[in-house]
């Protein structure tokens, strides 16, 4: 399994629906068509037994109960191997991939990951052995073709991307790599057409190569390539998040002030390195001469995001804003900006150290995923910044932190419950579905199968669910599963929503295929499933719409006051009286 390190707070951005992946297709995991129990759940709940008893436990329960387990889903008995892999368990790890590769013996994904198990043993020829077959069955498992090469010739230098930052292709090789790009978005994306015609799509990737000299640099192509994959706006496919474009830029080309685009204005938030040039709160009006609406709006088109939801491309450019624009403008050498109220151009002194941060518009009082607080007596707040719990790995966790926090709201007799799912990227559908089974007081659907919807499955609410008033707080962040559980509370009429468009909705593309270019070596990722929730209502092409629109201003910010829940509060102390 090809793993990629990325900051825990971009995971939770970014993760969502989508799977963990090898250098090859993943199927989407979390999708609940039928009511059978998770077999790595099983096997996880009984890690106290050596690991071949565990083996010999899986191989009794398919035989003797093969319609009682999901023993179908090889990516979820994956991701159990994994997370043996991940807490430093190789012996363990190795023997469940072995399993693997024993029920899915015509699957590359298994020999793949057996092959990464005996690397961690150190076993190099067991683990080349494992790597061609992988590449056998998949000829476009590039990382089994990295690793056969790595293990046939260590001493051979890879170039890592900051190496390839300013490497020049031929144009041709870039145009192959485009048409490359194109076609597999095409073929591999189950609604890449869904928002752009085919037509226009090409059109996007002729103008691309008619933009193409013989100086374009690979960060140059880079940058190419994210424009095209936003045209099939899609949260799930990207090239990863901007984070490898971040980490292979020199730290001179990094734009030196860390800034957010709010209520359409661009406003300084750190002036590190320029405080005495600029003050917090100041608004740019120009960057580079550059009228900064129509640079940021042009920087949109580069950003992934579900249909088109621009306040999904807004935190997503607050977080990447240093990179992208130097992307955009093509790496000048020195940055100037003019602020409201002045005429003469600031020229800006570089940093010495560009950091990579995630600004927060406030400060939570609860820094945890989950979070139960009491902001008086008969109100409470469930703060929920991540689905992303999964039945093969700490679904238990989620779903010991709902039950109890309900019953302690109603031992408390609380009337008012505030639940915030602002920052959450999604996740998976079990921790969603549990939640709503406290919230929702009738039996349910959630996911649909359009082309057989009476197969879905219906859940029934918990009895001793909320029965008081419910309010939502959502921002642009929420993503995947996030867009599938506000679209219910929508739909059912759960309660107030407050704060601003959601960055998804009812319909999420999801999985992963994970691709590389040819010629570029550049990767990038597919989704390859939909899924969709019961809803009767709601635009593909939009988000998850609030009652009170209600946002940060700069003030907030910079004050670190959260008026998003100050609203809420306000609201239901004016229900109060």
């Amino acid at each position: 399994m090809k793993r990629i390190l990325y900051p825990s707070f971009f995971i939770m951005l970014c993760l969502g629906l989508v799977s963990c992946v090898h250098g090859q297709e993943t199927r989407e995991i979390s999708k609940e068509n039928t009511p059978k129990a998770s077999i790595s759940k099983t096997l996880k709940e009984n890690e106290h037994l050596p690991v071949s008893e565990r083996i010999d436990l899986y191989l009794t329960l398919k035989r003797e109960k093969p319609d009682a387990y999901n023993f179908e889903n090889e990516d979820e008995l994956t991701m159990y191997g994994y997370g043996l892999l991940w807490n430093n368990q190789p012996e363990e790890a190795t023997a469940i991939f072995k399993l693997i590769v024993s029920q899915f013996p015509n699957s590359s994904n298994p020999y793949d990951s057996l092959g990464e198990g005996y690397l961690a043993l150190g076993n190099t020829d067991l683990a080349l052995e494992n790597y061609q077959k992988s590449l056998a069955l998949n000829p476009n498992n590039f990382n089994a073709e990295d690793q056969i090469e790595h293990i046939k010739f260590p001493n051979k230098k890879i170039l890592t991307p900051a190496e390839k930052f300013s490497k020049v292709y031929t144009i041709q090789e870039y145009k192959d790599d485009l048409d490359e790009l194109g076609n597999k978005l095409l073929t591999i994306h189950p609604n890449a057409l869904k928002f752009i015609t085919k037509d226009a799509f090409w059109e996007a990737i002729e103008k691309q190569k008619q933009s193409l000299t013989p100086q374009t640099t690979y960060a140059d192509f880079y940058w190419m390539c994210n424009q095209i994959i936003a045209n099939v706006n899609c949260s799930h496919t990207s090239t990863g998040g901007f984070f490898e474009e971040w980490q292979m830029m020199p730290q001179d080309k990094v734009f030196p002030l860390h800034i957010n685009w709010i209520n359409n204005k661009l406003y300084v938030i750190d002036n590190t390195g320029n405080n005495s040039k600029v003050s917090l709160g100041d608004e740019i009006i120009t960057i580079n001469g550059r009228d900064v609406f129509p640079l940021v709006q042009e920087i949109f088109n580069y950003i992934p995001s579900q249909g088109h939801i621009e306040t999904y491309k807004k935190y997503t450019f607050n977080t990447w804003a240093t990179a992208m624009i130097p992307y955009h403008l093509k790496f000048p050498n020195e940055y100037t900006i003019t602020l409201k109220g002045t005429a003469s151009p600031i020229t800006l002194n570089p940093v010495p150290k560009a950091q990579l941060t995630f600004n927060e518009p406030f400060t939570r009082p609860c820094p945890e995923m989950l979070c139960l607080e009491y902001p008086s007596e008969k109100t409470a707040i469930i703060t929920i910044s991540s689905f992303n719990y999964y039945p093969w790995n700490n679904l238990e966790v989620f779903t010991n932190f709902i039950d109890t926090s309900f019953k302690d709201i109603e031992a408390k007799g609380v009337s008012n419950l505030i639940i915030d799912v602002r920052y959450n990227g999604g996740g998976s559908a079990e921790s969603s579905i549990h939640l709503l089974k406290y919230l929702i007081n009738k039996p349910f659907v959630y996911f649909i199968d359009p082309e057989n919807p009476n197969a879905a499955q219906t859940y029934k609410p918990i009895a001793s669910g909320f029965k008081g008033q419910l309010y939502f707080l959502i921002d642009g962040q929420g993503n995947s599963t996030t867009g599938h559980f506000m679209a219910m509370v929508k739909e059912h009429k759960l309660g107030t929503i407050i704060g601003e468009e959601l960055g998804s909705n009812q319909l999420c593309t999801g999985g992963q295929t994970v691709c590389r270019l040819s010629r570029t070596k550049i990767q990038y990722y597919v989704a390859n499933t939909t899924s969709q929730v019961k809803v009767t209502t709601g635009d593909d092409s939009r988000g998850i719409f609030p009652d009170y629109e209600v946002s940060q201003p700069i003030e907030a910010i910079l004050n670190n006051t959260d008026t998003v829940k100050e609203f809420a509060l306000n609201i239901i102390q004016k229900n109060l009286k």
